[in-house]
């Protein structure tokens, strides 16, 4: 069985490109896998901030942890088994004064943890979540995937990258404003081809 995560982070709600994307990216794929489990999570209804108390958390073991520390810990621990589940991650990546959510970040900083999602070894960090595919779905007013104003995607792809997920790539309904109706047609005809 094919397990999909699917992950939204604009706050746009219904007026979403990126959501419309991963709908439509999430129809092909259950269409070409029947038996999919598909796991979503809405980060644009907030994802806590990584901080000191977190730290502790997440380096106190588990079985020396406070009730507080507990509480912490399993929230991040969801989002990791989540990922860890998943065949492929379906992400919204809209692009916010030209890099990522706040909240899509945050999900990165929980996921960012040594000897879970990634280790060092003597040549380098190696990523511990590899076999996995994801699918970006990005959208943007103004900002051009891959120009040098796009300080989102290399980030993304750099972070599941490091993460091990090697399969990546990317839906661009970019620069919006220059050419709405063109552009949006275009990444849905992208998103054909990479869910069939």
């Amino acid at each position: 069985m094919t397990t999909i995560l699917r992950l939204d982070s604009s706050i746009k709600g219904d007026a979403s490109i990126s959501r419309k994307l991963l709908d439509r990216a999430q129809e092909r794929l259950a269409a070409a896998h029947p038996d999919a489990e598909i796991v979503t999570r809405d980060l644009s209804r907030g994802v806590p901030q990584i901080d000191a108390a977190w730290i502790g958390a997440i380096f106190t073991p588990a079985g020396q942890r406070s009730a507080e520390q507990a509480e912490i810990a399993a929230y991040s621990d969801a989002l990791l088994a989540e990922v860890r589940a998943a065949d492929i991650l379906l992400m919204g990546l809209p692009v916010y004064n030209f890099g990522v959510p706040a909240q899509l970040k945050s999900w990165f900083d929980h996921l960012a943890r040594k000897d879970e999602t990634f280790t060092y070894t003597e040549a380098g960090p190696e990523g511990l979540l590899k076999g996995k595919r994801a699918i970006v779905a990005l959208s943007s007013d103004g900002t051009k995937l891959g120009s040098e104003i796009d300080f989102a995607s290399g980030y993304v792809r750099h972070m599941l990258g490091f993460f091990g997920i090697a399969d990546v790539q990317f839906v661009a309904a970019d620069a919006l404003v220059f050419a709405p109706e063109a552009t949006l047609k275009a990444a849905e005809d992208q998103i054909d081809t990479l869910a069939a």
